[in-house]
C-alpha cells in the first residue's frame, strides 16, 4: 500500500479491470451508488479505456445521497477485506475515503459531502456543482454500465483544464490541475515548510503555495509558514529562481515542520526499478 502511494507505478490493466468489476459487484450488492472519477473518468470518456499509464482507479460517491452513510462506507471496507483487499482509510477534510490494494492494483473510494449544493474535491478543495454527482450519466465501459459525472466533459474541464483531451502523463498534467485553483485564504493551525536547494542550502524568498488555500514566502532560514485546518492530503507548489515543482499528493498536518529538498524527486525515482508515476509524500518531517 505505502509503495503504491509513494511511487504510483502504472497499473496492470488486466488486474485493474478484474478488481474494478469485483468492487463494483460489492458496491452494488450493498446498495452504494458510485461514479468514476478523476483519471478513470478521463480514460472512460476520452479513450473509452483505462489509460495505460494510470496508477489507480478512482471511484466517488456522495454521503447523504441514495442512502449512503458513513456506516455503509465502513461496511464496504469490511466486505472488501473479506475478499482479500488491503484497506487504508484516509483523513480527508471534505470526505470519508479509503484505498484498496489487491494484486498490486490500487482502487480508491472517496465519499464526498455536499455543502450548499457544492462538492469540494482534491486537490485544494476545488469546487464542482453537486448535481454533477447526484444526477450522473450512465455510460458503457469495459463491457458494463458505469456512472460518470454529468456532463463528464464539464467535470473533466474543471478538473484538468481546457486541454483535458490532450493525453498527459505523470509530470505533465499536475500543473494543469493545481495551477488554476484559486487561493481561498489560510484557515486553521500553523505548519512550516523549509525549502532546501540542490546544494543543501536553505532558500530565502521561495514561494510555497498550499493549493486552494494560500501562499507564503520563505525567510532567511528557508522556512515558510502555512495554515491547515487538520490532517489532510494536500498539493503544494514550490517556486524559486529557475525552479518549480508540484508536490501533488502530500500527507501533512498542522503543528509539524516539513523539509522540501529540491532533489527529493530525483532521489526517490533513482531508488526504485521499473516505471513510476506521480511521486507522493516527498516532504520529510524535520
Amino acid at each position: 500500500m505505502e509503495y503504491t502511494l509513494k511511487y504510483n507505478p502504472p497499473m496492470d490493466l488486466t488486474v485493474a479491470k478484474t478488481n474494478l468489476k469485483e468492487i463494483k459487484q460489492v458496491l452494488e450488492q450493498l446498495g452504494v451508488v458510485f461514479i468514476l472519477g478523476s483519471g478513470t473518468c478521463l480514460g472512460a470518456t476520452r479513450d473509452k479505456a483505462l489509460m495505460p499509464w494510470d496508477d489507480d482507479i478512482d471511484l466517488l460517491s456522495v454521503l447523504g445521497v441514495n442512502g449512503l452513510t458513513e456506516a455503509k462506507v465502513d461496511a464496504v471496507a469490511d466486505a472488501l477485506r473479506g475478499k482479500g483487499y488491503f484497506i487504508r482509510e484516509f483523513a480527508m477534510a471534505n470526505s470519508k475515503a479509503f484505498a484498496t490494494v489487491k494484486n498490486y492494483v490500487r482502487i480508491s473510494l472517496e465519499c464526498v459531502r455536499t455543502v450548499d449544493d457544492i462538492i469540494y474535491l482534491f486537490p485544494g478543495g476545488f469546487k464542482i456543482p453537486a448535481s454533477m454527482f447526484t444526477q450522473p450519466k450512465e455510460i458503457e465501459f469495459l463491457g458494463e454500465q458505469f456512472l460518470v459525472p454529468n456532463p463528464p466533459e464539464d467535470y473533466l474541464r474543471l478538473k484538468y483544464g481546457e486541454e483535458w483531451m490532450v493525453p498527459k502523463k505523470a509530470g505533465e498534467y499536475e500543473i494543469d490541475v493545481v495551477g488554476k485553483i484559486p487561493d481561498a485564504g489560510f484557515v486553521g493551525q500553523p505548519l512550516r515548510i523549509r525549502v532546501i536547494d540542490h546544494e543543501g542550502n536553505p532558500v530565502s524568498e521561495a514561494e510555497v503555495v498550499l493549493v486552494g488555500s494560500g501562499r507564503s514566502r520563505t525567510d532567511q532560514g528557508g522556512y515558510a509558514q502555512l495554515l491547515l485546518p487538520g490532517p489532510d492530503f494536500c498539493s503544494l507548489i514550490i517556486r524559486y529562481t529557475e525552479h518549480e515543482q508540484v508536490l501533488y499528493m502530500e500527507e501533512i498536518e498542522p503543528g509539524q515542520t516539513y523539509v522540501y529538498r529540491a532533489d527529493a524527486a530525483s532521489k526517490a525515482a533513482s531508488g526504485v526499478s521499473g516505471e513510476i508515476g506521480t511521486l507522493g509524500n516527498l516532504l520529510l518531517v524535520e
